[in-house]
């Protein structure tokens, strides 16, 4: 190739690099106050990071399907692993990459290029940008734009559900919420705090929706790895949500994820949690929360679990650099007089 027409196709591709960018600053549209007239329900899914909700939504889209549903799983997390698990640790193309590849070589993003099957489950995975390298909530927003090109709310789904990373709280990953993409949202955590504290951050989003016109409802919780410690319940009693399913702590279900196992499925050791699951899923209706205070979660955590047993001891600065400290009784500036 000449050096000249290296020239154009590098001049080319900061063009469109400089587009991508511009596209992700755009701010979302307001929050729409309309009644819901969707015939698909879309459900988005969040939780605290590592407290599995790919898992969850794997197993939970395989089980519908296998029931005659017609599921499309949409991952809108960076890493990437909600189709992972679906297709047994194979990774399949993001939507991003495939946008920004296409748009370099000129071409239109087609549904074949980004969207799979396995047995009766369409899935599909957002993507996000590389570390340090863009924002992942700009990268959902533009994603979601995308899907919307493609004909997103044409499409003939019973379920649409989304798998979001629980604990940013940019307005990207709040996407669904805001915008009123979604009829319901579910909750996964267990009987821990930090999973706790991220779906109680979660239901104060969707009232503080809600209190501006908005229409989206938490259907429920999911209790994940349950221990039988009662926190989880507790914490799903006291916001006024109901227990969608709990997935009990087992090793046999740790294995198996591990190994990119679909569990979900009909006639097996664990299939019964999960038919529970979708047939709460599909009848639980839309329920606004009441977000409890930070002092009100920790009430459901014994003092030794989360240090309320702890004396906080004020620093001062003699502590930070006791060398150092000049005593100054005042900083009034006074003036010799003649």
């Amino acid at each position: 190739m000449s050096s000249c027409s290296s020239a154009v196709a590098k001049m080319e591709q900061e063009v469109n690099a400089d587009r991508l960018r511009q596209e992700a600053m755009l701010d979302p549209p307001p929050v729409a106050t309309g009644p819901i007239t969707k015939t698909t329900e879309i459900i988005a899914i969040y939780g605290k990071g590592g407290i599995g909700k790919s898992f969850t939504l794997a197993n939970l889209s395989y089980m519908m399907a296998q029931q005659g549903k017609k599921v499309l799983l949409i991952g809108c997390d960076p890493k990437s692993d909600t189709t992972s698990l679906l297709f047994g640790g194979r990774a399949c193309p993001t939507i991003l990459d495939t946008s920004s590849r296409k748009k370099l070589s000129g071409e239109q993003v087609a549904i074949e290029d980004v969207c799979f099957k396995r047995d009766g489950v369409f899935a599909m995975e957002l993507g996000g940008p590389e570390v340090g390298r863009g924002c992942g909530g700009r990268g959902i927003i533009h994603g979601f734009e995308l899907l919307e090109k493609l004909g997103f709310h044409d499409w003939g789904f019973d379920y649409v559900l989304l798998d979001f990373l629980g604990d940013v709280v940019c307005g990207g990953f709040g996407l669904p919420i805001a915008r009123d993409m979604c009829q319901k949202v579910i909750v996964v955590g267990s009987n821990d705090l930090q999973s706790l504290y991220v779906a109680n951050n979660v239901c104060s989003a969707v009232e503080y929706f809600r209190k501006l016109g908005g229409n989206v409802g938490v259907a429920g919780l999911v209790i994940n790895k349950d221990d039988h410690t009662g926190e989880a319940q507790a914490f799903a009693e006291a916001v006024g949500i109901p227990v969608l399913a709990a997935i009990p702590a087992n090793d046999d279900i740790r294995r198996k994820s591990a190994n990119y196992e679909i569990i979900g499925r009909p006639g097996t050791q664990w299939s019964g949690v999960f038919e529970e699951l979708a047939a709460n899923v599909a009848s639980a209706p839309p329920i606004r929360p009441t977000p409890l205070t930070q002092d009100g979660l920790l009430q459901l955590f014994k003092g030794e679990q989360v240090g309320r047993n702890v004396k906080l001891e004020p620093a001062t600065i003699h502590d930070m650099m006791p060398a150092r400290v000049i005593e100054k009784k005042t900083l009034e500036v006074i003036y010799e007089t003649i």
